[in-house]
């Protein structure tokens, strides 16, 4: 189903579809790929939306910083210093994190108007950047194909293709609340990833990897998540042709489940801590599947170079159950 969401100041339409299949209703908008709802039932059979996100487009408009919901690129994460060299090139990014560049700049693929089709049992989102958008190389052709299956599981498939050398790194923003409301710091987290990325206060990596053993890092066992997290964990498994089992989120007191299962190398947990009105901080927990933050100045980080004849592919599987 497809119905105007909203008129950007500009006049150009956002529309919203619903994907609906084993009990699973999703709601995306075409103005940044935006996931605005999840509604899935709890051990009771009662449904509920299990994601945040905003009744009216005004709120996306209005409230930007936090991401929610939103397609995140050409670069999910950090860079530091808002520049990078590739090919013996050095490129300045738009800053919009201090000195750092943070989900792809000033104006990103979260604020953007996506074109979309239909396809089974889901959509395809596709849009061109342009080679120089936000300071990046490349002509960058992009789509994103979001799909329900037959157990009512959320797959979001990435592509894109360049004609000139460049970096990618993309994800999905949405904050998770299984209880459908109030706080979501009680959610029990398991997470397979043996280390983690240390970083300044800046959120930069060092460029190090610590053993998750003995510290609050360590979710290898389902543990709460609590508040006081915005780190990038390194998946057990790397980089992967398939999405693999990565991740577990259950709410004891809905008995809803998340399950993650992805082809990237990593995932940035983030408890919300920073969330402005009209929610409050630690709403939600953000599961964002990508590469590492600040790769492009880290060649000892698994690479997002993306060169012209490669295609970029990823994808992330989001399923539901409950106990």
């Amino acid at each position: 189903m497809n119905e105007l969401f909203g008129t950007l100041s500009d006049g150009a339409p956002v529309h919203r579809w619903t994907l609906e299949r084993a009990g699973v209703r999703v709601r995306i908008l075409s103005y940044g790929g935006i996931v605005q709802t999840v509604e899935v039932p709890d051990r009771d059979g009662r449904t509920g939306n299990v994601v945040l996100g905003f009744p009216g487009l005004d709120g996306y408009l209005e409230h930007p910083q936090p991401f929610l919901g939103a397609l995140i690129g050409r670069y999910a994460n950090r860079i530091a210093g808002a520049r990078f060299s590739l090919e013996g090139r050095e490129y300045t990014l738009a800053a919009n994190n201090g000195p750092n560049s943070l989900h792809g700049g000033e104006r990103g693929f979260d604020k953007r108007v996506w074109d979309v089709v239909p396809v089974e049992h889901g959509l395809r989102l596709s849009r061109v950047s342009p080679d120089g958008e936000e300071g990046f190389p490349g002509r960058l052709e992009v789509s994103v194909t979001y799909t329900l299956d037959e157990r009512g599981a959320l797959g979001i498939a990435y592509e894109a293709v360049t004609d000139a050398p460049t970096h990618v790194n993309l994800t999905n923003h949405s904050y998770w609340n299984l209880a459908g409301s109030g706080s979501a710091a009680g959610h029990e987290l398991r997470l397979a990833a043996s280390h983690y990325t240390p970083s300044d206060t800046d959120l930069i990596p060092t460029g190090r990897l610590y053993d998750v053993t003995g510290t609050r890092f360590d979710f290898r066992e389902a543990f709460k998540a609590g508040r006081g997290y915005d780190d990038n964990f390194v998946l057990d498994k790397g980089v992967t042709a398939a999405p693999e089992p990565v991740a577990e989120l259950y709410d004891p007191s809905s008995g809803r489940v998340l399950t993650v299962a992805t082809t990237e190398p990593g995932m940035q947990l983030y408890t919300a801590d920073h969330l402005g009105e009209p929610f409050t901080p630690g709403d939600g927990i953000a599961l964002e599947t990508q590469h590492f933050p600040d790769t492009p100045n880290r060649p000892e980080f698994p690479s997002t170079v993306l060169r012209p004849g490669e295609v970029f592919r990823s994808e992330t599987v989001y399923g539901f159950a409950v106990r």
